[in-house]
């Protein structure tokens, strides 16, 4: 496949993108500062730019069948300011599937579920910002014609791949509080082969 991976020298993009590499798929990534990218591989492209910026968005985009984001709040609104641009750059180049990083804050609360984790007092986080970001991504993908899918981890350890987590449809599995960053690379670079979760918010955690 043509993946392009956007938030690709992150903890967990840049782990998607050895999973990518490894399986062989054609792997573009936009970045800001392309020295951060530490492989040189031929199925590796690596185009610089800004999420930020429409050009560059519809530039990386040429030739590619699936997307997978792993864009970070950075303390600003990138996030949110940038997903209008993916969403229009898709549609424009007829792009469905879109993999999403998102947080477990914007799953639905188990004890107020009509309210969302970051909401409620099931989230013990002091700050809601980048749950706050999150959701309006979520928000927008919900309104769009894309074939989404938000991978929303809890408390995130670099730590190890264990390959055994659990998952579970618009829910933090019960109890979880944490899962490593590969493990979370690995389920979200799965998706790209899977219809399970398609327009679903996914909670996973060990």
């Amino acid at each position: 496949m043509n993946i392009l991976i956007l938030g690709g020298t992150g903890r967990v993009g840049s782990q998607i993108v050895s999973y990518a590499l490894h399986d062989g798929h054609q792997v573009t990534v936009l970045v800001r500062t392309p020295e951060k990218i530490q492989t040189n591989q031929e199925n590796l492209t690596i185009i610089e730019g800004n999420v930020l910026n429409k050009d560059d968005i519809i530039r990386a985009m040429h030739g590619i069948d699936v997307i997978i984001s792993a864009l970070n709040t950075d303390g600003g609104n990138t996030l949110s300011e940038s997903m209008p641009l993916i969403i229009e750059a898709m549609e424009k180049e007829g792009i469905k599937r879109i993999i999403t990083i998102g947080t477990a804050g914007i799953l639905q609360s188990r004890i107020s579920p009509k309210l969302l984790r970051y909401q409620s007092s099931e989230s013990k986080q002091k700050s809601v910002r980048a749950a706050e970001e999150h959701n309006k991504v979520y928000d927008m993908l919900q309104q769009s014609n894309l074939e989404w899918t938000i991978v929303c981890p809890t408390y995130l350890p670099d730590g190890e791949r264990l390959g055994n987590y659990r998952i579970e449809r618009h829910f933090l599995p019960e109890g979880g509080s944490k899962v490593s960053v590969p493990d979370t690379a690995e389920f979200a670079f799965s998706q790209i082969q899977s219809n399970d979760y398609i327009k679903t918010r996914v909670g996973i955690a060990y």
